[in-house]
């Protein structure tokens, strides 16, 4: 065999390991490809917020991740913004915080472009993200819309909350501060009569202190189950579930007491209230920071402590244990964050609600001297959790402290109010889903403690909108519904009222 003869033979066992090579792996594995033509994106470095402009006041809409990646459409005049797509709709994130690539050629965007989102859509996704049920709500004009409350119960003795069971019977429930729950058999029934009587259990001394919550699960009528938030003597926070007498609906047997959730409290400020069930049945308890002020205890960032938290429990699948950890609760199985908790990062979340309609989460947060919050969660972020509001890092929407803070890695409020000239203590409220007045479908309606001002705040294309509706009013402590959806507001003084257009 000569030499040119072993050459050519050479070259043909090279040529076929090559063709089997190409067959098995493909092009793209034997030879680089040229990304310099590739669409340019970004790669979330960090937990980030998502908003509907380029810049922090601009409303948070969504909330990424690490290792999720979005398509750049566009760039701020300073270049601290990118603008990507969204789900098909325009949204900007932070550069600084997430690694871009083949973004020469991006034009720079000045403004919010047309489509831009403005209602809040849910936690971004690797997959594409889910929108919210909500809708913005377009036709309600607070000029064109006389509001009134009307009395329903007098004679109470400083109610704190106000709901129903839920039950087809068309009661309305109240809890006094003392550590009584009074029932009505509808709102026509002007005497009422005692539910439950925990007054000995109940420590009411402080003023934030006493019977703050009551909440019936969806499956009460068939286990007859409710659940209450009080602070016992000794001032710490008691989550209870007691159950109905058996030969009297209309009575609670008051030695059925089973305690949930035992959590000290080491000041008597600060103790949250609130108590609600999601659209999952899911039982949500908020717990402020422990009281004090500016964090006095260091609770707000400490995911070792329940406390500065909202807390998501199950207690109705084993009514034998107090309660089980949801298996998708955010934080399950991460070390040094309480499995219970479903989100950080909150002062005294007084009072939060769900939309029935939609499953958002509205949360009216406390502030400490500067500003009162109202946050909104979407029904996807509500599922998803693992949030930090950013307490005491932040107090609205503004560092609380160090003027230099980091706030792209908190949810921010969707509204804020300063203290001056309206109040110094929020009160969460609801969203309006009754029938009686359609005009109000879809605004929320939240109030101030301190002023007694009540406000609308309702979604446009445009953005969020509000208005004082109600000034000076009373000293609102609660919101709650009726089975019919209309919308009940406790005052402090004594009374139960009813929203109604003049």
């Amino acid at each position: 065999m000569n030499l040119t003869q072993q050459g050519w033979r050479r070259l043909r066992c090279s040529l076929f390991v090559l063709i089997v090579l190409l067959l098995s792996f493909g092009p793209s594995t034997l030879f680089a490809q040229d990304t310099s033509t590739a669409e340019p994106q970004v790669q979330i470095t960090r937990n980030m917020n998502v908003r509907a402009g380029p810049s922090t006041g601009d409303p948070i809409i969504a909330f990424a991740r690490p290792g999720e990646e979005y398509r750049i459409t566009g760039r701020s005049s300073d270049g601290n913004w990118w603008r990507i797509d969204l789900n098909g709709d325009d949204a900007w994130i932070y550069a600084p915080s997430v690694q871009a690539i083949n973004t020469a050629k991006v034009p720079v965007v000045t403004a919010n472009q047309p489509g831009a989102p403005t209602s809040t859509p849910p936690l971004a996704t690797p997959s594409p993200p889910v929108t919210s049920a909500a809708s913005p709500v377009a036709r309600f004009n607070p000029e064109q819309v006389q509001l009134r409350l009307e009395p329903i119960f007098t004679g109470l003795q400083q109610p704190t909350d106000v709901t129903n069971a839920g039950d087809g019977t068309g009661r309305i429930f109240v809890a006094e501060k003392s550590g009584r729950i009074r029932v009505f058999a509808g709102p026509e029934d002007a005497s009422g009569q005692t539910f439950l009587d925990i007054v000995d259990r109940v420590g009411s001394e402080g003023y934030e202190q006493g019977l703050l919550g009551l909440a019936f699960p969806p499956n009460f009528r068939s286990t007859s189950y409710f659940f209450v938030n009080y602070t016992n003597k000794d001032g710490d926070t008691i989550i209870a579930r007691y159950q109905v007498s058996r030969d009297n609906h209309n009575r609670a047997d008051r030695d059925s007491e089973f305690v949930v959730l035992f959590q000290q409290q080491p000041a008597p400020n600060h103790n949250g209230g609130q108590l609600a069930f999601s659209p999952d049945g899911r039982l949500w308890i908020g717990l402020g920071d422990g009281g004090g002020a500016n964090d006095t205890f260091q609770n707000g960032q400490n995911r070792g402590t329940l406390l500065g938290s909202m807390l998501r429990l199950d207690v109705t699948s084993n009514p034998s244990v107090p309660y089980r950890i949801p298996a998708d609760n955010p934080f399950v199985g991460d070390d040094g964050t309480r499995d219970e908790i479903w989100a950080i990062g909150l002062r005294n979340p007084w009072r939060y609600s769900f939309d029935p309609r939609t499953g958002d989460l509205w949360i009216g947060d406390v502030g400490q001297s500067l500003f009162e919050e109202i946050n909104f969660v979407s029904a996807a972020q509500a599922r998803r959790g693992g949030l930090n509001f950013g307490w005491p890092i932040s107090e609205g929407r503004h560092c609380a402290g160090d003027a230099d803070c980091d706030l792209s890695a908190f949810i921010l409020p969707i509204h804020e109010y300063g203290h001056a000239g309206n109040g110094c203590s929020v009160t969460g409220g609801r969203v309006y889903r009754g029938r009686a007045f359609p005009q109000l479908d879809g605004v929320y309606f939240f109030a101030d403690f301190c002023s007694g001002n009540m406000w609308a705040l309702w979604r446009t294309a445009g953005g969020v909108q509000t208005a004082l509706v109600l000034p000076k009013a009373m000293s609102i402590t609660a919101f709650g519904v009726d089975e019919a959806g209309e919308l009940y507001v406790t005052d402090f003084g004594g009374g139960v009222y009813r929203l109604a257009v003049e």
